[in-house]
């Protein structure tokens, strides 16, 4: 399966958070913030910038002296014991406080054997979840985490998804021709979020942001009533101002 992602600025941010990682861990008494722009290669101001959000993820603590350490959330994933559990609540714990940020819930997807797979979320009573009334494994044409995961594949990986998966109108919205929704895949940009109005459910709407890390195909998404469309191009912005945390989570 070929990929056909290009980097977005989420995606430029975990790296840059890799190579200031990477630096730290090679400091187990600490670094100074000059010391550590000097092996990154980062202009003072966006190293500022990254460990700022680094320390808010706990990966990074800030000594007496001012000196950078790896914390503890940073040893914790990338210890042999207990990672995938680390892992899994490191995501949650993301997912919880986007939520509360953007005012929506919130979902992680990947693409996993071939298939669409939403592996964690995050409700509320006044964020509610998706119903999920027809099987998103099923159902990739007609939502935004779908269409934003077959976005990310080369045409021949989409074609081979929808040969295994009718396209089925779930409402008078959804998309049900392949060449037509062919195209609007080969011409998503990746900075863009992918929308579904109404086209899985009604009454609902939908935005996906790319978050692929190395060969694994992945997304963010929101979901909001339709009564509140008039927000989900901002909440959508505001996943992908917010990517890069769990990008730098699946990444390490």
């Amino acid at each position: 399966m070929a990929l056909m992602h290009e980097p977005t600025a989420p995606h430029h941010s975990a790296k840059d958070a890799l190579r200031v990682l990477e630096s730290v861990a090679r400091h187990p008494a600490g670094a100074p913030a000059a010391g550590l722009a000097r092996e990154a290669g980062l202009a003072p101001g966006r190293l500022t910038a990254l460990l700022r959000m680094l320390r808010r993820e706990g990966y990074v603590e800030q000594s007496a002296d001012g000196a950078w350490i790896t914390g503890d959330t940073l040893r914790r994933l990338t210890s042999a014991h207990g990672r995938d559990r680390a892992l899994r609540e490191k995501l949650q714990h993301t997912l919880d406080r986007l939520r509360d940020s953007v005012g929506a819930a919130v979902y992680i997807s990947r693409y996993e054997d071939g298939e669409v797979r939403v592996t964690q979320y995050a409700a509320g009573p006044g964020t509610p979840a998706v119903n999920e009334w027809v099987d998103f494994r099923s159902s990739a044409h007609a939502t935004a985490v779908g269409k934003s995961l077959l976005a990310q594949l080369d045409h021949d990986a989409r074609r081979d998804h929808l040969s295994r998966h009718r396209m089925a109108r779930l409402t008078s919205r959804t998309i049900t021709s392949d060449r037509l929704l062919l195209s609007r895949l080969e011409s998503q940009p990746p900075t863009v979020p992918v929308l579904d109005l109404q086209e899985y459910a009604v009454g609902t709407v939908c935005a996906a942001v790319p978050i692929t890390a190395g060969a694994s195909v992945g997304c963010l998404a929101v979901s909001l009533p339709v009564e509140r469309a008039h927000r989900l191009r901002r909440a959508a912005d505001a996943l992908n101002r917010h990517a890069a945390p769990v990008l730098l989570s699946l990444a390490l």
